[in-house]
């Protein structure tokens, strides 16, 4: 007992310590058997409440047999409460009740307190979920490789609990079914029939059931069963022969031929498929052409017989044959064989039918009478084609019988320029392939000067596509002629970009040819009246319109103080993508002063005005359509301090005080010569080269009385020319006087009687220019010199004085040989 009793402290201490490292708030359950966990079921429906008992026995659990047992529980990590009661024989029960139970699986924990922590002393798994599903749309097909049954189906919604499911079949007959599909929902097997069946790996919802357990030409029920621990469930139960849902080969085509009389049908031979010989077979064939859209199907066609026949083929085509097959006995859920691999066969040609669309134009062409003319047509449909077509030929008059037209153009395109004569009114156009040419078609050309359409305009029909729309006009119209081209900045010619409409009743057209968005197009249509072609009419429109893909790059044309000019290229029509609707300007300055202005797609330039001076501003322009717009890069620009006619101004100012200023410093520097054009000096006389001719021997009184007379005016009475010397040719040049102080001019007489002065010369100004001076050396004197005066000692004598440099030279003075004397007298 002593030894029980020491050992078990320790276990019990290993035990605790055990827990403890293993940890959480509630550790795992005790090794000793103290505690027990039960629920009312381990697997429950989803959403369905859950009940739980824990019962804790305190002789089993050594250390907690004083104190309170406290019971508490987890659902999984999440603590929720219970009730707790002392149960008999010392036992501590706490029970649990979960109202609704949303999880599909968790673990419910009962855990104790012990020192202060929650440990777990028991525990129980809980699942919930649904009852299986009804599996869906069972189907088997037959492998006669084989023989082997592969039923699939469909499973239904997740149940979240573990299913088995299983496919069953029974060999024991049923009822036939009356509905479409062969269901056995009332079969009722007998308890010795032999249920078999396979299960499906991997969660896959299809087995196959081997040859073995079936029964052929025998009718079957099949069916899948799907159970789980909240029931079963069984989908629709088929009965059928395995036969029937049997799936043979496909069928072999051998030969596609034309019948030779009928050229638009043909005669099929294929061959069975083996393993099928004994069987009685219904096929379906199907064929299309390249373009068509879909196959054509032809159904009804017996399989043992080999051959089949059918009309209505295109000539000239070519067409991709395909069959299959099934037994005919079979029920509605026989499955057909898979197709035959195709087969191509191009049907017989024949000479094209029917007119062809054709539209002109036509201009003179000149000097010589001639007609320039450019036609246009569309290609024969495939249905009026038969065949391929080789060419076109355009004739200036029909075909006859043993005469060939003459042929004004023979090509493989749509389109053809031919000249005719002016008077030419019709040309016939045919098309031919090998099997012959068309009936040709009448080209009528008529001038263009009808009435004219209204209300013409084109809408989006798409993004390859424009609805046109036209009101009708008063006249009876026989057809209408649409042509479409694309804007370029190259525009070309489209042969193909028109198409005529035959209704001339309508108001509507879609076009379709070449359309692609973002592209602006020419829209015109032309109205065929009886005798003549209508006035066209036109509009542009766009099928889809973006943003542009750039922006116009704008110039500074001028600027000023407060104003700027910008200009800009309008955008090329390929950038555009779609129609500019305004253009907007937008400009600020270093301080984030922004403005902005829109402007009409129509102009190219803009004022922008109220600007401060020498600031500067950052300018970009945004071209917009409807769908968006966007930014161009962007311009500086700076303002200046001044306009121009102030400018001007300013410099017109500076250009006057510059001319005043070099004037006044030319002055300066030229004061003489402004003086003496201003001021004039006059010579004086009295210094003349005249007024130093003295003789060498002159009489001391004379000197006297000339000296005592200086300061007034000399009074001259006679001028004396003396000889010269003997031997000495008198001198030819002209009188040089010397120049003299200037002094002021004194008029030169000759006095008749006491105060009578008689003028003699008189001194003028500017003769002396230009004149040519005496020599240095004074005059010689000449001897013979006397003076004419009162008589004796009383005569005076005058001496001229040098002439001013601005005076004209004495007239009538003359200096020669001494022969006779002259006089200057004046007036």
């Amino acid at each position: 007992m002593a030894g029980r009793g020491a050992g078990t402290p320790f276990l019990l201490q290993l035990s605790l310590l055990l827990l403890l490292h293993l940890g959480g708030e509630c550790g795992p359950s005790w090794t000793l058997g103290c505690a027990s966990v039960a629920v009312g079921s381990p697997i429950v429906p989803l959403g369905s409440a859950v009940t739980a008992s824990c019962t804790i026995q305190r002789e089993l659990c050594r250390g907690l047999e004083q104190g309170k047992v406290r019971i508490s529980w987890m659902l999984d990590n999440k603590l929720v409460a219970g009730s707790q009661h002392q149960g008999p024989g010392g036992m501590e029960v706490s029970n649990l009740t979960l109202p609704r139970f949303n999880r599909t699986q968790a673990r419910l924990w009962c855990c104790v307190e012990w020192n202060g922590t929650k440990q777990r002393v028991g525990m129980a798994e809980i699942r919930a979920g649904y009852p299986p599903a009804k599996p869906l749309n069972l189907s088997c097909v037959l492998n006669l490789g084989d023989y082997g049954l592969t039923c699939q189906w469909e499973q239904g919604t997740n149940s979240h609990l573990p299913t088995s499911v299983v496919l069953k079949c029974a060999g024991k007959p049923c009822p036939l079914p009356e509905g479409p599909r062969a269901h056995c929902s009332g079969c009722r097997r007998s308890r010795a029939q032999a249920v078999m069946g396979c299960t499906p790996q991997g969660g896959h919802s299809h087995c196959t059931v081997p040859r073995r357990l079936l029964q052929l030409y025998r009718q079957m029920e099949i069916w899948v069963s799907a159970t789980n621990a909240l029931g079963t469930a069984e989908s629709e139960h088929l009965c059928i022969d395995p036969m029937d849902v049997a799936k043979l080969d496909p069928p072999t085509l051998q030969s596609i031929q034309s019948i030779p009389f009928q050229t638009d049908c043909i005669a099929l031979a294929w061959d069975m498929a083996r393993g099928t010989e004994h069987m009685e077979l219904q096929c379906e064939l199907r064929y299309r052409a390249p373009e068509d859209p879909a196959w054509a199907l032809v159904t009804g066609i017996i399989g043992r017989a080999g051959t089949a026949q059918r009309c209505g083929f295109l000539f000239g085509t070519q067409y991709r044959f395909q069959m299959r097959c099934r037994r005919s006995s079979a029920s509605a859920l026989a499955h057909w064989s898979e197709w035959s691999p195709g087969r191509n066969y191009t049907t017989h040609e024949k000479a094209p039918t029917g007119k062809l669309d054709a539209w002109w134009g036509a201009q003179p062409a000149g000097a010589g009478g001639r007609l320039e003319v450019q036609l246009r047509w569309k290609a024969p449909r495939q249905r009026q084609a038969n065949g391929r077509v080789l060419g076109y030929r355009v004739t200036l008059s029909p075909r006859r019988r043993g005469r060939d037209p003459l042929t004004v153009c023979n090509t493989t395109h749509t389109q053809c320029n031919f000249s005719v004569p002016a008077a030419t009114r019709r040309v016939y156009l045919s098309a031919y392939n090998a099997a012959g040419e068309s009936a040709p078609t009448e080209v009528v050309l008529l001038e263009r000067k009808g009435q004219p359409l209204a209300g013409l305009r084109a809408v989006p029909g798409g993004e390859h596509s424009l609805w046109v729309h036209w009101e009708a006009p008063l006249a009876p119209v026989i057809a209408y002629v649409l042509e479409w081209q694309r804007v370029t900045a190259e525009p070309g010619h489209c042969s193909a970009c028109w198409q005529m409409e035959r209704d001339g009743a309508a108001t509507t057209a879609l076009i379709q040819d070449g359309i692609e968005p973002f592209q602006r197009y020419n829209i015109s249509l032309y109205p065929l009246y009886e005798g003549t072609v209508g006035v066209p009419v036109h509009t542009t429109a766009y099928s889809q319109q973006k943003a542009p893909s750039h922006a116009p790059k704008l110039h500074l044309r001028r600027i000023s103080k407060s104003e700027a000019e910008l200009c800009w290229e309008p955008l090329p029509v390929e950038m555009q993508n779609g129609f500019i609707t305004s253009y907007t300007i937008f400009w600020a300055n270093s301080i984030t002063d922004v403005a902005s202005a829109t402007v009409n797609p129509s102009l190219s330039s803009f004022v922008i005005r109220g600007l401060k001076p020498s600031t500067l501003y950052k300018v970009h322009i945004m071209a917009s359509t409807a769908a968006g717009g966007t930014n161009g890069t962007s311009l500086t620009l700076v303002t200046t301090v001044l306009d121009d006619t102030e400018i001007q101004f300013l410099f017109l100012t500076l250009g006057l005080i510059f001319v005043l200023f070099m004037v006044l410093l030319i002055c300066f520097q030229k004061n003489e010569r402004m003086k003496e054009q201003l001021w004039p000096s006059v010579p004086d006389p009295a210094n003349s080269s005249l007024g130093k001719w003295v003789p060498a021997a002159v009489p001391q009184e004379l000197l006297q009385v000339l000296a005592a007379r200086e300061p007034g005016p000399a009074a001259i009475s006679t001028v004396t020319v003396l000889e010269g010397e003997p031997g000495k040719q008198p001198r030819k040049e002209p009188l040089a006087l010397p120049v003299a102080p200037p002094a002021l001019p004194r008029p030169y007489v000759r006095q008749e009687g006491p105060g009578e002065p008689v003028q003699y010369a008189r001194v003028g100004g500017a003769g002396y220019r230009g004149q040519r001076l005496l020599p240095e050396p004074a005059p010689r004197f000449y001897e013979n010199l006397r003076g004419r005066g009162d008589g004796g000692g009383a005569g005076d004598w005058g001496f001229l004085e040098e002439p001013p440099a601005t005076f004209p030279l004495l007239q009538g003075l003359r200096i020669g040989g001494a022969e006779e004397l002259h006089e200057c007298r004046t007036d």
